[in-house]
């Protein structure tokens, strides 16, 4: 049995960090229906990728075949892209159909397999979309840098005795931060500390003057001092990628505000939502392509007539996790489609799968929101009830039955 030629003339590069393997797979001009496979070695040195390009465009390949490892295929693919056509393909996806294991054997295998058309290409974004996810991705990093201080911070107070964390939701903020520059500057009377609460947290003066009843030393008030200097120096490096991040988007605009109809998304997240998909829908046939893209839909392992338990794949770790946070917000209004929707399937399936449940609707919201270029529409709490009515009024008459009791329904207007 053979394999379906899609492509004539193919080629795979197996990558590694020092050198790489490329082998080009051809018609045999001896024989008819058989192939002639080369094999290179290159460095992985830009001059050596683009010698690269001048083997590849010598033979006249059709296609070349890359895996996605690490980040190593960044500098082929982008010097290659310009001048063939590219396949980068997920590892994850040859996995079960690799054979040998070498590394000439691997770009042979690359060859035939974008030559017989067994491996779909990856997603790549343009160099735009590509910085616009360096700038979300460090500003990620960078917030979650400042966290880490805010926490040492917080571990300092401990040593002290002082409980603030106990009494404001965060240390760091206004009446957080008025405080703990008193505190610094020499002041420890606590009811003139706790004074300096302003807003809604003058209401818990009385137990701000409790959990400021400690022993606050000079040390603690050096070390005080370097954390909240670190995260005003972390703000400030993220406000510098606020504004460079902003102006990018600039174009961006209508898609950041029909997304910010989406429970759950703000501004932030609709960055990252742009910078990890492009904001083009068109590379996606569909919102369940998305979804499975993102890594947010159930797994598939089937086997003899039996299916076995299928876990959600790695998919885009960067939207995964921000999809997961705007799922715990959106939860949150018990009124609202979400929210029931997640309840209802959480007292059945537990609240992890529901989690993951709800991520999947959000990701098919964001789809249509930029495919179809229209607000999110809530569908409401009451969605499921009009939907089947006989079902809710089945759960209600069940409830009411527990409880001893029972209920006779009747049309409005009905005496």
């Amino acid at each position: 049995m053979t394999d379906e030629v899609i492509h004539l003339r193919s080629a795979g590069v197996d990558l590694g960090k020092r050198f790489l393997v490329a082998c080009t797979r051809t018609p045999s001009p001896q024989r008819a229906g058989s192939w002639l496979l080369e094999t290179e070695r290159f460095g992985t040195t830009t001059a050596e990728v683009r010698r690269l390009c001048v083997w590849l465009l010598e033979r006249q390949v059709e296609v070349v075949v890359l895996e996605a490892t690490s980040d190593y295929w960044r500098t082929v693919y982008y010097t290659l892209q310009p001048h063939l056509k590219l396949m980068l393909v997920n590892p994850a996806h040859l996995k079960g159909i690799r054979g040998r294991k070498t590394d000439p054997s691997d770009a042979a295998f690359l060859a035939r397999a974008g030559g017989s058309g067994m491996v779909m290409a990856s997603f790549v974004p343009g160099r735009k979309i590509r910085e616009l996810r360096d700038l979300t991705r460090r500003r990620t990093e960078l917030a979650r840098a400042a966290g880490w201080e805010a926490q040492r911070l917080e571990k300092e107070l401990e040593d002290t005795g002082m409980k603030l964390a106990a009494v404001l939701t965060n240390v760091v903020g206004a009446t957080g931060r008025k405080i703990l520059e008193a505190l610094v500057a020499g002041e420890r009377d606590p009811h003139l500390l706790a004074d300096f609460a302003i807003g809604r947290a003058r209401a818990k003066i009385p137990a701000l003057v409790e959990a400021l009843d400690g022993e606050f030393t000079d040390h603690h008030a050096f070390m005080v001092r370097h954390y909240l200097d670190e995260i005003d120096r972390w703000k400030q490096v993220i406000a510098s990628f606020d504004e460079r991040i902003a102006a990018m988007l600039a174009d961006h605009q209508p898609d950041l505000d029909l997304l910010d109809t989406i429970p759950g998304i703000g501004r932030l997240a609709a960055e990252i939502i742009i910078a990890e998909t492009g904001g083009d829908m068109a590379q996606f046939p569909s919102a369940h392509h998305l979804a499975s893209w993102i890594g947010v839909c159930p797994g598939q392992n089937e086997s003899a007539g039996v299916n076995r338990s299928g876990h959600i794949r790695p998919g885009n770790r960067n939207l995964k996790r921000l999809l997961g946070i705007t799922a715990m917000v959106a939860i949150k209004n018990r009124d609202s489609y979400l929210g029931v929707f997640y309840r209802r399937l959480a007292a059945r399936r537990g609240g992890r799968r529901a989690q993951v449940a709800v991520m999947h609707k959000l990701t098919i919201a964001i789809w249509h929101v930029l495919h179809d270029r229209v607000p999110y529409r809530d569908l409401g709490a009451d969605h499921f009830a009009k939907r089947d009515p006989e079902r809710a009024m089945r759960r209600m008459i069940k409830q009411a039955n527990s409880l001893g009791l029972t209920i006779r329904f009747e049309p409005i207007g009905v005496t």
